[in-house]
């Protein structure tokens, strides 16, 4: 008897807390966006690449992260994860931030992944479509020019664009190169199915475990991870140097190629624009790197410095080339750079190890620059 009983109290108490995970889940979707919290399922498509899946909670009809698909607005923002606004709720991302200041209604465009390509056909096949007075291409220097090129070469839609040598180039730079690790295919399936998982792994767990890692890369121990501590100015962050540097070295053909694309496609993005009686402008966004290079260059023996440094000095020069193109095209920018190293003591990205994208702070600062730019153009409105 005494068995059936603990037998018995073992079943309600899993049937209790299945019962509360259930509520909570079912609350945690009414009352929260699931595209602030759950991990995309995405589509391939064989001319952007991949897309959001259909019928994908809390996206829109086309497959982005807004309320609904208007039928006018004032602005599109075309963009990657930045603009789309990863590490932070779709209200904190910067056309968000953009339209709050402003007080014009803006369409974000933006996914994580996608370059100038992906900008340029959705431009032509969705953001004019809504008759917007301003498009505003947020351009983000630490992997777009690579994703020019991987895409233009390694999907047949772009080969028009191509002007060199290359065969076998790999499109799909979504893959997860991670190793498989404990349990991985499951935790994958409740990051992208379960809101009350990713509110407790990924928000009340999320800061003790960053803590540990944090001062395990603080004492070089990530071969993939480089810190900073100021704590007389409250500066705190994580760098993943590595694959920058990479993507933005002068040096690699590829990347070259990738600038060529962009400059082409931009130009070509601001031509549609005219055509269509809308004035086209890059917000130009920088690597964490380069935000905080003042901080990095100073600090001692610090960790990946050679890549930390190749990153700083070719993103300069990319920046200078990239800004020479925009001149010479009429295309007006803003470079957000000023505007974030001024505010480098405002805890401005995602406070992890892992993710180097802006928090809600850091999109603050570029919508804020974004304002501030549009402001300026206002009469041509």
């Amino acid at each position: 008897m005494k068995l059936k009983a603990a037998a018995a109290n073992v079943l309600l108490m899993l049937a209790s807390i299945g019962a509360t995970v259930v509520l909570c889940e079912i609350g945690a979707r009414f009352i929260l966006n699931p595209a602030d919290y759950l991990s995309v399922k995405t589509a391939s498509d064989d001319v952007l690449g991949i897309t959001i899946a259909p019928g994908s909670a809390g996206f829109d009809l086309w497959g982005f992260r807004n309320a609904a698909v208007p039928s006018a607005v004032d602005v599109v923002a075309l963009g990657d994860s930045h603009t789309f606004g990863n590490a932070a709720m779709m209200d904190e991302a910067w056309p968000s931030v953009l339209s709050r200041d402003t007080g014009r209604t803006v369409y974000n465009l933006g996914l994580g992944g996608y370059g100038p390509n992906q900008y340029y056909h959705l431009l032509k096949t969705r953001g004019l479509s809504l008759r917007p007075k301003w498009v505003l291409c947020g351009l983000y220097m630490g992997d777009d020019f690579e994703n020019a090129f991987s895409i233009t070469y390694g999907l047949n839609h772009w080969a028009s664009l191509r002007e060199g040598d290359w065969s076998s180039v790999n499109a799909n730079i979504w893959s997860n190169d991670e190793p498989p690790g404990r349990f991985k295919s499951v935790r994958n399936w409740l990051s992208r199915e379960s809101m009350t998982y990713r509110l407790l792994v990924h928000g009340v767990m999320a800061g003790a475990k960053e803590n540990v890692r944090f001062e395990q890369a603080k004492a070089a121990g990530d071969p993939a991870v480089t810190v900073i501590d100021v704590g007389s100015e409250h500066i705190r962050e994580a760098f993943r140097p590595i694959g920058i540097a990479t993507r933005l070295d002068q040096d690699r053909r590829e990347v070259r190629e990738g600038m060529r694309i962009t400059f082409k496609l931009l130009g070509e993005m601001a031509k549609m624009c005219r055509a269509n009686g809308c004035q086209f402008g890059v917000v130009i966004i920088p690597t964490k790197e380069t935000v905080f290079a003042e901080y990095l260059e100073r600090t001692p023996g610090l960790h990946l410095k050679d890549s930390v440094d190749k990153v700083i000095v070719n993103e300069r020069l990319a920046r200078k080339a990239l800004e020479d193109a925009l001149q010479r095209a009429g295309i007006p920018y803003i470079d957000t750079l000023p505007a974030l190293r001024a505010a480098a003591t405002r805890s401005l990205y995602a406070p992890t190890t892992a993710d180097m994208h802006p928090g809600k702070n850091g999109y603050k600062v570029i919508g804020d620059a974004a304002a501030s730019f549009v402001a300026k153009f206002a009469s041509a409105f």
